[in-house]
């Protein structure tokens, strides 16, 4: 992955420092305490600008409203401190002038404000974009008195520049660099970051035996003709450097578009792995009762003789004795005598009722267990749904819809992504094929795109997707076959030789009351080995 370098910052400022300049901030926003969006207008147009201080995808650009979508931007509804400072002194005012200091990745906004007195200060906010150290600070510009940052920086991480509100704010030390433009001698590649301002690592790597006279031109951000490279792991100002690729009409665009990429996949895998583990964990705690559960059925596996021991009590009353810590009796369930171990201080009468309570005790206990299990074997299969789910999954949309099944408290379900999660569809022999991907559009396409005569379609005693034929016409045993096949593929038998299919008409579907998503029963089904 390419990172967001010095003279990326260049061409974005120059790119739109006309639009930057004069005009005003109308919103701002800290979505975490990591991001940031400003919402800026002028001249009748209005665009979003985004702000990234993560260590490992610091950058910022103008954001279109796909790639927006794309970053999955939660706004809390309880701004953070800093974020409320920032609307205190930079909503509706102007931006008088931004500026990129030399050489570094840093980029100003210096606007006129109020403060209580009522008195005209002039701030600053700094957007320092350089990895770990990445950083948003607001000063005042006349005593260079910091008002506040993103995240404060203490001596224990810093000896250069501690970063807090009252601390003066100072520019990163100077680097042991040379202006390219003012150099005439050989050009040592392998020191190419090393020796001159503007290359970063990655960049210098790209521009590996270039001419010197290139490499000023560079510099000079001359025919920017913005790339990134088909895999999205680089990009670049200059398409001359990446063999294949993608074109862009401005460097805002490639910057945009790379970053929210990596954004989503980063979004991904972390939404992904935290489900997973979440999963897991609760499927070993189910397993783990269920394993209790079944020693338990094994250590009362014998309940039955309590019944016999007192029946064939009460069954002796008339020649034995009572206060003996035994009798003999002959059981003629088994055809054998037995001596049945008693409490002395009982009578038999009551060493009989003592048996049969532990009788009925362990058959309740073992009702129970058994009901309990069984509900305890219903979770498992459906968190083996949502294994799949997970392992289906495509996009955020569908990772936070999972998400909001088993963590509703922790999703807002927006239209968005509502919208951008649904049934895969596809097309057989001029019919429409519906694709779950997860328990919702199971769901969905159980309850709302199912007619009486549409045919659903799914593996058998495995976890998988709900498949729906949507057909004119009776669909021909090469159809269904087809459909099998889509039930088997997007199942977790997907790799089996063979599997069964079940499949029924959608108004032979019923779901319970009360339960969980994409659970249905069915009746009049067929089943076809694929």
């Amino acid at each position: 992955m390419i990172t967001f370098d010095s003279l990326t910052l260049k061409a974005f400022v120059k790119e739109n420092k006309d639009f930057l300049a004069d005009s005003r901030i109308q919103k701002i926003q800290q979505p975490t305490r990591r991001d940031f969006v400003f919402t800026i207008r002028k001249a009748g147009e209005t665009r979003k600008l985004y702000i990234n201080i993560n260590p490992q995808l610091f950058h910022i650009c103008f954001m279109s409203k796909q790639n927006e979508l794309k970053r999955f931007i939660q706004i809390p509804q309880k701004p953070p401190m800093f974020c409320m400072l920032l609307r205190k002194y930079f909503e509706n005012a102007r931006i008088a002038k931004v500026n990129q200091p030399p050489y570094e990745r840093i980029l100003e906004f210096y606007i006129e404000t109020f403060n209580e007195l009522s008195e005209k200060i002039y701030l600053c906010l700094a957007i320092e974009l350089m990895g770990k150290h990445s950083n948003v600070v607001l000063y005042n510009y006349d005593t260079n008195v910091i008002l506040g940052c993103a995240h404060n920086v203490g001596a224990e991480k810093s000896r250069e520049r501690e970063m807090a509100g009252t601390l003066p704010y100072v520019y990163p030390p100077k680097q042991n660099k040379i202006d390219i433009e003012n150099f005439n001698g050989d050009i040592d590649y392998t020191k190419l970051s090393g020796d001159f301002f503007w290359f970063s690592n990655s960049f210098a790597k790209q521009c590996q035996e270039k001419s010197l006279d290139k490499l000023k031109s560079f510099v000079r951000l001359e025919n920017l003709s913005p790339k990134i490279s088909s895999d999205y792991s680089e990009f670049t100002l200059f398409s001359e450097l990446l063999d294949t690729g993608y074109f862009y009409q401005s460097v805002n665009e490639m910057i945009d578009e790379y970053f929210a990429y990596h954004i989503e996949k980063s979004k991904f895998n972390e939404i992904k792995n935290h489900l997973h583990t979440k999963v897991i964990h609760s499927q070993k705690k189910l397993k783990s009762s269920l394993g209790k559960m079944q020693s338990r059925l094994v250590k009362d596996a014998d309940f039955d003789k309590n019944r016999l021991y007192g029946d064939l009590i009460m069954a002796n009353l008339y020649n034995n004795k009572d206060f003996q810590s035994n009798i003999i009796v002959f059981d003629y369930e088994n055809n054998k005598e037995l001596t049945i171990q008693l409490d002395k201080d009982l009578t038999l009468k009551e060493n009989a009722n003592k048996f049969y309570k532990l009788y009925n005790k362990a058959k309740t206990s073992r009702q129970k267990i058994s009901e309990l299990a069984a509900e305890i074997h219903s979770q498992l299969s459906y968190f083996e749904q949502i294994l799949y789910s997970i392992e289906q999954a495509q996009s955020i949309a569908d990772l936070l819809e999972i998400k909001h099944e088993i963590e509703p408290e922790q999703v807002k379900m927006s239209k968005d992504i509502k919208s951008a999660s649904m049934p895969l569809e596809l097309q057989l022999d001029g019919c429409r094929v519906f694709v779950g991907k997860n328990n919702r559009q199971n769901d969905y396409i159980v309850s709302k795109l199912s007619k009486d005569d549409d045919y659903w379609f799914h593996i058998k005693d495995c976890a998988g997707s709900h498949v729906l034929l949507k057909s004119e016409v009776e669909p021909d045993e090469k159809l269904i076959y087809e459909c099998a096949k889509l039930a088997k593929e997007y199942s977790s038998a997907k790799d089996s030789l063979k599997a069964g299919v079940i499949y029924t008409k959608s108004k032979y579907l019923k779901k319970p009351p009360k339960a969980a998503l994409g659970y249905v029963i069915y009746k009049n089904e067929k089943e076809i080995v694929v």
